[in-house]
């Protein structure tokens, strides 16, 4: 494949503290322009580390004239800094605080509600119900085989519901874990949830009828930010 034919550097005006560059580069196929947009990414790397400032990328297609322009754009702290001042109070805001500090509250009361529930187990009770050791049990959490939830004050809570019909635990707990950063409180959330992506079911009913597939492939959506 031939090598895309780029044109001479040329310097465009911009505003004050700006200073644009633009490539105009005619190119046979789209795998070219991605190419040399990564060229550029690239060099825009190396420019901002060198200079101290923001570089950003400005692309441009016309079709009429099959050319694509990537116009680097390299930012002086001048231009952009004094243009939005930010004043510097130095006290936080008290509504603010006031509400953040209520949100919070209503956290640690939703945590001690779900906690305190009757589906929730101790270490104790748990292993008890798995006939095995408490020892066991929490290495069992520790490593994402059980779903262990921390109470604070009551210590770790053991959803009785996480045990399939032959009273083990569901197969797809560990990856679960590790799918969802290894944030037992994000697994609790995502398997009492409904979603989208498993007809409205919560992910534990999906479990208890079998559908692990579906349960991971929503996992796995969730935590590459897709829209549920």
């Amino acid at each position: 494949m031939a090598a895309p034919k780029r044109s001479n550097h040329s310097a465009t005006a911009s505003h004050a503290g700006v200073a644009a560059l633009s490539f105009t580069t005619k190119l046979p196929v789209q795998a070219d322009f991605k190419k040399v947009l990564l060229e550029r990414y690239q060099e825009a790397i190396a420019r901002s580390r060198k200079i101290g400032h923001r570089v950003a990328f400005r692309v441009e297609v016309d079709p009429a004239a099959g050319a694509q322009t990537i116009t680097p754009v390299e930012e002086q702290p001048s231009a952009s800094d004094d243009m939005f001042p930010v004043e510097d109070t130095g006290k936080p805001d008290a509504e603010l605080e006031a509400a953040l500090a209520k949100a919070r509250e209503r956290g640690r009361k939703r945590v001690a509600e779900i906690v305190a529930g009757e589906d929730m187990l101790s270490a104790e009770a748990f292993a008890k119900l798995l006939g095995t050791s408490r020892v066991t049990v929490n290495a069992k959490r520790q490593n994402g085989q059980v779903l262990g939830i921390d109470g604070a004050k009551r210590g770790f809570r053991f959803p009785v519901w996480q045990l399939d019909k032959h009273g083990r635990p569901f197969g797809a707990l560990p990856a679960l874990h590790a799918m969802l950063g290894n944030s037992a409180w994000a697994v609790y959330r995502f398997l009492v949830a409904r979603h989208g992506a498993l007809d409205g079911r919560t992910a534990l009913r999906a479990l208890q009828q079998g559908d692990d597939g579906s349960v991971l492939a929503a996992a796995e959506g969730i935590a590459r930010g897709d829209f549920d």
